[in-house]
């Protein structure tokens, strides 16, 4: 006998995020639509100070984000979407004396 629930049970957060990450996205996309075509650049960010990149992704770009050894912040800017992503290099980098 089923009940009709998905065997795998979502937490209240998940839901929650997603909608944030909507809102978030629909403010970006809004914020390009409002300036003149030839202002548009597809990328900035939102209000709240959280990043967004709507452009295309290239291969630099996505270089650039995940492997940057000379960028000292563990999150930057993902390379398509809103939000962060991890700069990797940064993660793995060791740090002298440890």
């Amino acid at each position: 006998m089923s009940t009709g629930e998905s065997p795998k049970k979502r937490s209240g957060g998940d839901g929650f995020l997603t909608v944030v990450s909507v809102i978030l996205l629909v403010a970006a996309v809004r914020q390009q639509l409002r300036r003149p075509k030839a202002e548009r650049t597809w990328h900035g960010t939102v209000p709240v100070e959280v990043p967004y990149e709507l452009r295309r992704p290239t291969l630099e770009r996505v270089r650039h984000r995940l492997w940057d050894a000379e960028e000292p912040r563990l999150f930057v800017p993902t390379v398509f979407g809103v939000g962060w992503t991890v700069n990797l290099a940064r993660l793995l980098r060791r740090h002298p004396g440890a």
